[in-house]
C-alpha cells in the first residue's frame, strides 16, 4: 500500500513539507519500502489517508534517502513515525522514555485516527506535546540505544 502515499525523497522535499503544511498535522512515516513491519504500518495510513484529510497530510520517507534526518530524529528503530504542526515537531507522551516518535506499526486503524486527532486538537490549542490516547498494551516495547548518556 505504500504506493497510495507521497514519498519524500530528499531533505530539501522533507523541508519543503514541514515549512508548507498549515493548519494540519504533517505525519512522516520514516522506514523502508520492502521491510515488513513498514508495510503493515503503510496499510493502516493509506486506510486513514482519506479519513484524516482535513486533519492530517501523510509523507513516507526512506531512511537510507534522507540520512540527515535520520540521525536528527534518533531513528535506530524502523518504522518511525514523527508528527508536526505548523512546521513545530509535535511531541506525544506514549508511557515511554522517548516522546519524540512513534515506534513500530500501530495495531489498529482506530490508534492512529485517535492519535492525530489529539495531537490535532492539542496543536489548535497551543500545545507542543500531548498524551497518548492509545491503549499502553497495544504500544510496541523498545529500548533506547543511548539510555542513561
Amino acid at each position: 500500500m505504500s504506493f497510495l502515499l507521497p514519498k519524500l525523497t530528499c531533505k530539501r522535499e522533507v523541508d519543503q513539507a514541514i515549512k508548507s503544511v498549515a493548519e494540519k498535522v504533517l505525519v512522516l512515516r520514516f522506514g523502508r519500502d520492502n521491510d515488513g513491519v513498514c508495510l503493515q504500518l503503510d496499510d493502516i495510513l493509506a486506510k486513514t489517508a482519506h479519513d484524516l484529510s482535513k486533519m492530517a497530510v501523510i509523507y513516507l520517507v526512506d531512511v537510507d534517502k534522507v540520512p540527515v534526518y535520520t540521525q536528527y530524529f534518533d531513528i535506530s528503530y524502523i518504522p518511525s513515525t514523527v508528527f508536526f504542526f505548523n512546521g513545530q515537531h509535535m511531541k506525544v507522551d506514549y508511557g515511554s522514555p522517548d516522546h519524540t516518535k512513534f515506534v513500530g506499526s500501530f495495531k489498529t486503524k482506530q490508534d492512529f485516527i485517535d492519535l492525530v486527532e489529539v495531537i490535532y486538537r492539542g496543536a489548535m490549542r497551543g500545545k507542543l506535546i500531548v498524551r497518548s490516547p492509545i491503549d499502553p498494551r497495544n504500544i510496541p516495547k523498545y529500548d533506547l540505544l543511548y539510555q542513561g548518556i
